[in-house]
C-alpha cells in the first residue's frame, strides 16, 4: 500500500542568493539548472527559483508543482520600499498584490491582526528607481514593489491554491538603484561578474553598490528566517 505524500508549501523566489542559506542541505534537482531553474525540497517544503520576472516565476511554479501535492504557493524574495515607513530588512506580508501592467488585484490568504496596517505589494515589469517607487506609493498606496508576486498569485488562483507573498525590503524608498538593465539576461538571470567589472571602472557607483549589497544581504537573512518560521508554522498545523 503506497502512502500519499503530504501536501507541502511551495516558495517561489527569483534568485538563488535570496534563499541560499535556507536550502543548504536540502535535496536538489541536478538537471534543471541547465535551464536556470533551481529546485530544492525536503519533507516539509519546496523552494524554486528560476530568475527575475513573471515568465521565470511561472517556470519555477511549474517545476515545483511537479514534485507532488502542494498546500499553498508563496512568493518570496526581495522588494523595494515605496514608503518611508519601511526600512532595509523589514518583512512585508502582503494583504493585496496588484499587477501594475494589468491592474489585476489578488488577495493573499493570511491572518492579520486588527492593529496591523494594510500592506499592498505592486508587481512591476522592471526594477523601480526612486521616482517609480514614489509613483507606485501614490498611485496604488503601495508599501513595496517586486517583479514576480502577481504571476505566482495568478497561478495559485488558477490551481485553486492559497497564496501568500512574503517580501524582505532590500532598498528603501529613497535609495536610487544603479542602472542594471543591461545586465539582465533573457532567462531572468543577473550577470554579476559583468556588473562587477562595470562598477569597478566607475568610482561614483562604488558607494551605492556597496550599500545595495549590504541591504540585499540583510534582506536575505531576514527573509530566510521568516520562511523558516512559516514552514514550521505549517508543519505544526498539519496532522
Amino acid at each position: 500500500m503506497t502512502t500519499q505524500p503530504k501536501a507541502r508549501p511551495v516558495y517561489i523566489a527569483a534568485l538563488q542568493r535570496e534563499i541560499a542559506s535556507l536550502v543548504h542541505g536540502w535535496r536538489a534537482d541536478e538537471t534543471l539548472p541547465v535551464r536556470q531553474i533551481h529546485l530544492y525540497w525536503n519533507d516539509h517544503a519546496i523552494v524554486a527559483c528560476a530568475g527575475m520576472g513573471a515568465d521565470r516565476a511561472r517556470l519555477a511554479v511549474q517545476a515545483a508543482m511537479a514534485l507532488g501535492p502542494v498546500s499553498e504557493l508563496v512568493s518570496v524574495g526581495w522588494a523595494g520600499a515605496c514608503i518611508h515607513r519601511l526600512h532595509v530588512g523589514d518583512i512585508v506580508h502582503a494583504d493585496i498584490v496588484i499587477d501594475a501592467q494589468t491592474g489585476e488585484r489578488f488577495f493573499p490568504f493570511r491572518h492579520r491582526s486588527p492593529t496591523e496596517g494594510l500592506e499592498i505589494l505592486v508587481t512591476a515589469a522592471a526594477p523601480a528607481g526612486v521616482a517609480e517607487k514614489e509613483r507606485l506609493g501614490v498611485s496604488y498606496y503601495a508599501s513595496a514593489v517586486d517583479m514576480e508576486a502577481a504571476a505566482v498569485a495568478r497561478l495559485a488562483l488558477a490551481h485553486g491554491l492559497p497564496f501568500q507573498a512574503i517580501k524582505a525590503i532590500s532598498d528603501d524608498a529613497s535609495f536610487e538603484m544603479p542602472d542594471m538593465a543591461g545586465f539582465s539576461t533573457s532567462d531572468g538571470q543577473f550577470r554579476e561578474a559583468a556588473f562587477g567589472l562595470y562598477v569597478a571602472l566607475r568610482p561614483r557607483l562604488w558607494s551605492p553598490v556597496a550599500s545595495m549589497a549590504r541591504g540585499s544581504k540583510l534582506a536575505a537573512q531576514r527573509l530566510q528566517s521568516e520562511i523558516k518560521a512559516h514552514i514550521e508554522q505549517h508543519r505544526k498545523s498539519k496532522p
